[in-house]
């Protein structure tokens, strides 16, 4: 496999999830890079969608298969079990309606990916709890004016709300800018990815 130094460390990790030949649904694909990888790397038979119609002409300059679509709308045109895994990365905190995603989600895949910034580091804390300012770090980098975020959660609140909803986590990534954190990820890590099942 090819180092992938174009992708960040939470994409890396997905990309070592997915297995090889698998059916996939980028939700929230961005530009593509993700898909990109996962097609050439993993030989999947992948497709995406995306709102912002920049980002898919540069999908579809990459020869990716993607619609332009709102996926707060729902994925009725998908019958259950369509796709081996769904992707919601840097995604699912953005959607105005997380619930009815996931679980939309969890309907057409058997296994769903989500991804997104934890927004209970320790330095996020600092900067609200201490400064009394809206955090701006590096994996929340935007102004509270500008952010494309709807939901600010932590990792802890993720786990919770998969258990009061019967979600299986099956495995958990936590990450910084530069490596796997392992120990308190909810103070810690800037990024949380976790692999979702039914319960």
């Amino acid at each position: 496999m090819s180092d992938r130094l174009g992708l960040r460390l939470d994409q890396k990790v997905i990309v070592e999830i997915i297995t090889s030949g698998a059916i996939v649904l980028d939700l929230g694909c961005g530009t593509g890079e993700l898909l990109a990888e996962l097609v050439k790397e993993k030989h999947v038979s992948g497709e995406g969608i995306e709102i912002d119609d920049q980002a898919i002409l540069e999908c579809v300059a990459k020869g990716l298969n993607v619609f332009h679509d709102d996926i707060d709308r729902g994925l009725s045109e998908y019958a259950d079990r369509s796709f081996d895994f769904v992707i919601l990365n840097q995604t699912f905190q953005q959607v105005k309606r997380p619930d009815e995603v996931l679980k939309e989600a969890l309907r057409v895949a058997a296994k769903v990916i989500v991804g997104f910034p934890n927004f209970a580091t320790l330095a996020t804390r600092f900067q609200l709890g201490i400064r009394g300012r809206v955090p701006v770090t590096p994996s929340l980098p935007y102004e509270w004016h500008d952010t494309p975020n709807l939901h600010f959660l932590s990792i802890l609140d993720f786990i919770d709300y998969c258990r009061k909803r019967y979600i299986r986590i099956e495995k958990a990534f936590y990450f910084n800018a530069k490596k796997r954190i392992r120990t308190f990820p909810n103070a810690f890590a800037h990024v949380g990815v976790f692999l979702l099942t039914k319960g």
